[in-house]
């Protein structure tokens, strides 16, 4: 088992396959998270989330208040969705997101006051009573993913699970609210912790942060020292800092040496990974019955006048956020929704902050380095940085022909789109592209 012991220094563990080093440009690692200021109105989507989107249980003309439901579904792949700001439902319906999408939609006009609906603490005397609780909280993988987190701690009877791993290796340039969670919610971290493993016996569980965090790994062997059950309940591990550290089948084999095989699940190797924010929301609504509301996001980059980490209500626009960071000082070359490897690329700031939105950040011209697209030199270096052992050249060429079965074969559905191919490609080959593409093409042969 590749980990770091508690007591002592914390060594780094080897990192798996690929990777490429980028820079980390961790400006906000000691700003605290500011609580942003109201805004005069949140659009809801019903679907942000991995599954079956929401139906929204609000009309037009409704009065709601923060906690209050707006939105849920029958289907057991999804997560409930609930009101950010008080205020009156002025529409119900069809929105743009971020992702060039079309969703149904809930928005509220706020009243300014903030006013909390009544909720409780839930009651969980079982299992079944904790899972029903993971689902109300409307919790998803707050890293990223957005994958219900109730349908992840679901487990088969006989699932030979026994690992958990923490993630907060938060490899993406720039973004820091996973860094200040740790620093400003740690006895969250531990709380959550103690609660699933009530519930779901996990053998082991792993803490796992990259070494450019040591603060917050000091920070949380000193609250492990608080209770001597907290020292019994987690391991620390030390990943050496590396993209893409925090992707759930990289991480695994980096902690625990078990490669998830193509086609196959963390489950199925026995692992679960949770964010850390995932893990800290989920002690807090065990703890008031709140639920998932707002999300802190890292606003940062070349562009912004005044950059912050924020806890924002899901549902502000991603202009209202920008304003608030002081507008821009330059022109903005391009805007991300999440970080600048795997984030959204925004032609609108017209959209709204979803569950899994981590951060926006946005460059201005001449900070980020655009390769010239060139014909491919078979350097091999897109091959010795991926984390999944693809060859992406390959992939592109097949993606030109249309061949889904090469694509089937050369294991275009099992990319992660990380990015570290284009990243490493010296000829500038839009390669996560035609990763996406290739996708697209298995997908609809499969359909046929």
């Amino acid at each position: 088992m590749a980990s770091a012991k508690i007591e002592g220094t914390l060594k780094p563990v080897a990192n798996g396959h690929g990777g490429v080093h980028v820079a980390h440009h961790k400006n906000l690692a000691k700003t605290p998270v500011e609580v942003i200021a109201t805004p005069a109105s949140v659009v809801l989507p019903m679907s942000m989330h991995i599954g079956a989107p929401c139906d929204p249980v609000v009309k037009r003309g409704d009065t709601v208040k923060v906690g209050q439901l707006v939105g849920d579904s029958d289907k057991f792949v999804s997560a409930p969705i609930y009101a950010s700001v008080s205020g009156k439902v002025t529409k119900v319906g069809p929105v743009r997101v971020a992702q060039g999408r079309t969703v149904n939609a809930v928005t509220i006009e706020s009243d300014g006051l903030m006013e909390e609906a009544d909720y409780t603490a839930p009651e969980v005397n079982s299992k079944e009573d904790f899972l029903k609780a993971v689902r109300a909280s409307g919790l998803v993988g707050l890293g990223g993913a957005g994958f219900p987190t109730h349908v992840k701690l679901n487990l088969k009877p006989d699932a030979k699970v026994d690992t958990l791993i923490v993630n907060i290796a938060e490899c993406e340039p720039y973004i820091t609210v996973n860094h200040r969670e740790c620093l400003e919610h740690t006895d969250d971290i531990f709380d959550g912790l103690e609660n699933i493993k009530k519930w779901i016996p996990f053998e082991h569980i792993y803490i796992a942060i990259e070494d450019n965090k040591a603060d917050a790994a000091k920070v949380l062997l000193k609250s492990m020292d608080k209770k001597p059950e907290w020292k019994d309940l987690a391991q620390i591990v030390i990943l050496k800092s590396s993209y893409p550290q925090g992707a759930e089948k990289v991480m695994i084999e980096a902690v625990t040496g078990r490669q998830v095989p193509p086609g196959k699940l963390p489950a199925d190797v026995g692992c679960v990974v949770m964010n850390v924010e995932s893990v800290t929301t989920l002690a807090r609504f065990l703890r008031t019955g709140r639920p998932l509301v707002s999300r802190n996001l890292t606003c940062d980059g070349s562009a912004v006048a005044d950059p912050k980490n924020l806890c924002v209500p899901i549902g502000t626009s991603v202009q209202y956020v920008i304003d608030y960071c002081g507008g821009f000082k330059k022109d903005p070359y391009k805007v991300f929704m999440g970080g600048p490897m795997m984030g959204i690329a925004l032609d609108s700031l017209d959209v709204p902050i979803v569950k899994n939105n981590n951060a926006i950040i946005a460059f201005a011209d001449g900070a980020m380095k655009v390769k010239k697209t060139r014909a491919c030199i078979r350097c091999g270096r897109c091959v010795s940085v991926c984390p999944m052992s693809l060859e992406p050249t390959k992939i592109e060429r097949m993606a030109h022909l249309g061949k889904a079965d090469e694509l089937q074969k050369a294991g275009a559905m099992v990319c992660m789109e990380c990015g570290s191919c284009a990243y490493a490609c010296p000829s500038g080959r839009p390669l996560v592209q035609y990763m996406r593409l290739a996708k697209t093409i298995v997908r609809e042969a499969s359909a046929k």
